[in-house]
């Protein structure tokens, strides 16, 4: 099951080796002052304090509370609720966005760049975090193949 935005009229497609680039550098910039982190966060707080249980079962992204914390993968991760937290805690892999919630997009290239709650795709029950809503729309163009390039890169850009 794939949730994500609906658009009513065709986009205009930016200029992609332009866009390509600018995410390419951004990555790499980004990676650098990363450390090598695991999971994209912001002063420790994963996701920026976004609830990521919430995008599957709301379908939308929430705004996560300090009060409802829980550590995990060297991160910590706000949740809507106790209910959202208790669920993620119990199967941390069925709700942890993959790739660490750095953009999928940029890891498949062989980059890590950050993320927007905005632009996130479920496709085959995992959660994908993108760059912006115009990589996603990028993404969204050949999933399962992003997928396996990102799969192979994964492992050297943790």
């Amino acid at each position: 099951m794939r949730y994500s935005r609906v658009r009513s009229q065709p986009q205009p497609r930016p200029a992609l080796p332009l866009a390509f680039a600018a995410l390419l550098l951004a990555g790499l910039l980004f990676a650098a002052g990363a450390a090598r982190a695991q999971v994209y966060s912001y002063e420790g707080v994963a996701l920026g304090g976004t609830d990521p249980v919430a995008y599957f079962t709301e379908g939308k992204p929430v705004e996560g509370s300090s009060e409802f914390a829980a550590d995990y993968a060297g991160a910590t991760w706000h949740f809507a609720s106790a209910e959202n937290r208790d669920l993620f805690l119990a199967e941390p892999e069925a709700y942890a966005p993959q790739y660490g919630g750095y953009c999928a997009y940029a890891a498949a290239q062989g980059a890590k760049a950050k993320t927007v709650p905005e632009a996130w795709t479920i496709h085959d029950g995992k959660l994908y975090l993108n760059f912006s809503l115009g990589v996603r729309d990028r993404w969204e163009e050949d999933i399962p193949g992003y997928v396996a390039a990102a799969d192979k890169h994964w492992p050297d850009l943790k």
